[in-house]
């Protein structure tokens, strides 16, 4: 098993290395950061205002779910154990400098975000049950012409087949076992047990019933977090200038540098940081294009938009709030092999009793739940591609089988593998948002100018609105 783990290591290492994953994940983002206009930055308000507040319009929308419930299914495969977890990992092994690298690929990665979800729902189609189906493994070959496109559609559809197992299956069972034992006693195989039957009634309704499973607790169990992290932070208010200072100056520095080499440092929270930014919000990885493509919307750029605020959720308010909780408690310092508690212990040291322990604990089984489900999605999606509608029920199955294996297991190299699946998987759908990155910046300027009661009367919008709904439905 220690071989398999360091061979798995080895691998994840040059995945994410300083000269592959990397600069291509950051570049990529920065790229389509300037080439949409700094899109995030603009309409933040009126994506949140689409994502909340606003339903789909028009009647000819077609779709499974609501926009809405696209984004809280997104927001459940992405609110996971990476929020808790994976934050501390990279702080344990990156410092607190990698908290600063988690923000920046968060923030490059909402323009990530909203193109590979644009290009989800504008390249979607309909298989034979009714159901709408899209993400890389249908924009890549429809929108890239000739074998380049085929191949990037292929390599993108096994990973993402593999990757479902590990950050959305495995990953996420063995996090809630091993925190539900810990905290409260409760074997393994119990939790297995009560996974297995819970995932397993909810995967038998499909999209449909996932959509109205996460709608109905995933802004709950955010809230209650956040909250608690609030509270936390209140506590420790004198402490958060001088933690967010460190965040900021360790970042270019390297406190988890060795042997006097400051570079090495850097590029380790850098490293960690990417890495673990990515296993939260999942930006670039082009996972939520497939839950964005069965949204009822009238326009790609709209679900676009709501999709790109799952991103801002996720780590720059949640993600912030366990990195801050963790450095301004000092917590961060516990070293990487504590590194699987020290959420728990930072939430301690600023609520009063058990109750730090009892709300990670219990934030771990419903964010670990959730992205079960989203992930269970995603992976059946790309089966479907690759081998037929057939293989739905036996891939719900199997999945569901192995989130019992993952509760009731030790797996020493999950997290190598899930961080190797998660870069491969992100490799083909990379190279085709930045092949597709013209399209979809002239494609967003033309709706977004015509959108705007400022700049064109309410006729010209309406027409405008019915001439892109006849080119892209």
């Amino acid at each position: 098993m220690d071989a398999l783990s360091d061979f798995f290591g080895t691998l994840s290492g040059v995945v994410w290395g300083p000269w592959l994953l990397i600069p291509l994940l950051l570049g990529t983002g920065l790229y389509l950061t300037i080439r949409l206009g700094f899109l995030q930055f603009r309409t933040l308000g009126r994506a949140m205002r689409h994502a909340f507040i606003d339903g789909a319009e028009g009647e000819s929308t077609k779709g499974d779910i609501s926009n809405y419930q696209a984004l809280t299914t997104a927001l459940a495969a992405t609110v996971g154990v990476g929020n808790i977890v994976g934050v501390a990992t990279a702080l344990s092994i990156g410092g607190p400098g990698a908290l600063f690298w988690i923000w920046l690929t968060g923030l490059l990665g909402m323009a990530s975000k909203y193109t590979e979800a644009y290009l989800g729902v504008r390249f979607r189609t309909t298989d034979e049950k009714g159901e709408q189906v899209g993400g890389p493994q249908e924009y890549l070959k429809r929108g890239i012409k000739g074998p380049v496109g085929k191949v990037l559609a292929f390599a993108f559809t096994i990973f993402a087949i593999i990757a479902s197992f590990g950050i959305g299956n495995m990953t996420q069972s063995n996090a809630v076992s091993s925190g539900l034992d810990t905290t409260f006693g409760i074997s393994p195989m119990l939790t297995g047990a009560v996974l297995f039957v819970g995932i397993g009634a909810v995967l038998l309704g499909g999209i449909q019933a996932i959509g109205r499973v996460t709608s109905a607790f995933v802004p709950l169990m955010i809230i209650i977090y956040v909250t608690a992290g609030i509270v936390v932070l209140a506590i420790n208010a004198g402490d958060i200038p001088a933690a967010l200072a460190l965040v900021f100056t360790d970042a270019f520095t390297g406190t988890a540098a060795t042997g006097g080499f400051v570079g090495s440092g850097i590029l380790i929270a850098m490293q960690f940081g990417v890495a673990r930014g990515i296993f939260s919000n999942e930006s670039g990885m082009g996972s939520a294009a497939i839950a964005a493509a069965a949204a009822k919307t009238t326009h790609p750029v709209r679900q676009g938009l709501v999709s790109m605020t799952q991103t801002f959720i996720d780590t720059i308010i949640v993600v912030s709030i366990t990195g801050l909780v963790i450095v301004t408690t000092g917590a961060w310092d516990l070293g990487e092999d504590r590194a699987g508690g020290m959420t728990a212990v930072a939430f301690s040291q600023g609520l009063p009793g058990d109750w730090g322990g009892i709300i990670v604990a219990l934030s771990v089984v419903f964010f670990a739940f959730s992205t079960i489900l989203g992930w269970s999605y995603y992976g059946e999606r790309n089966v479907v591609s690759l081998l037929g509608r057939a293989w739905s029920l036996p891939y719900r199955l199997l999945f569901t089988v192995v989130v019992f294996i993952g509760a009731t297991t030790e797996l020493t190299v999950v997290w190598n593998f899930s961080d190797l699946a998660n870069g491969l998987m992100a490799l083909p759908n990379l190279i085709g948002l930045l092949i597709l990155s013209g399209f979809v910046a002239r494609e967003t300027r033309a709706y977004l100018k015509f959108d705007s009661k400022l700049t064109a009367s309410e006729e010209e919008v309406r027409r405008f609105r019915e001439e892109q709904q006849m080119v892209w439905q």
